[in-house]
Order: structure tokens, then sequence, then C-alpha cells
């Protein structure tokens, strides 16, 4: 699997390929979101398959959770999992069009 989307590269003046960069929405707390806390097992990517369905969205739990260059869920600490998917996607996907 490709980790870089399809449409994230485009070519540059001298024709090389560049990477846009991506932007990620603010996830406001919402009554619906689940808190969890983080054992030494466990990994952005296993849980956003658990609550998601869909492991490709472990930056969803990330953003929401201040984490920032780890798929390891920091051990013993609160993790918040926002329930409102749809409508962060609806977000992310207008904030990198």
């Amino acid at each position: 699997m490709n980790r870089y989307p399809t449409n994230s590269d485009t070519r540059r003046w001298d024709g090389k390929r560049v990477h846009l960069t991506t932007t990620y929405p603010l996830i406001p707390i919402s009554f619906s979101d689940i808190y969890i806390i983080a054992t030494e097992t466990d990994y952005l990517d296993v849980l956003a398959k658990k609550y998601y369905g869909d492991q490709t969205l472990w930056w969803v739990i990330a953003q929401a959770n201040g984490i920032k260059a780890t798929l390891k869920a920091p051990t013993g600490q609160q993790l918040r999992i926002p329930r409102d998917i749809q409508s962060i996607l609806t977000n992310f996907f207008s904030e990198n069009k």
C-alpha cells in the first residue's frame, strides 16, 4: 500500500515530483466521545480499526489527543476517541482539496 494518497503529489515547474502538505482539522470535544486508558499494547491504527472499522483513520485519534510522530498509544494515558467521524472527515476533505 502506498503511504501517500494518489492526489497528494504534483509536479513542480522543473518537473520534479513533490508532495502536498496535509492539513488536519481541529477536533472539538463532543458528548458522544469515548474515553479509554491506553495499555502498553495499544496502537492508534488498531484502535482506529476497532472504533471506526478503518485503520487508516489513526490520525483522528492522534489529532484529538495531541499525539505526534508515533502510532504507539502512550501507556496509561486517557485517550479520547471522537465518534462524530463523518463531520471530521468532511472537515478534513474540505481543508485538503
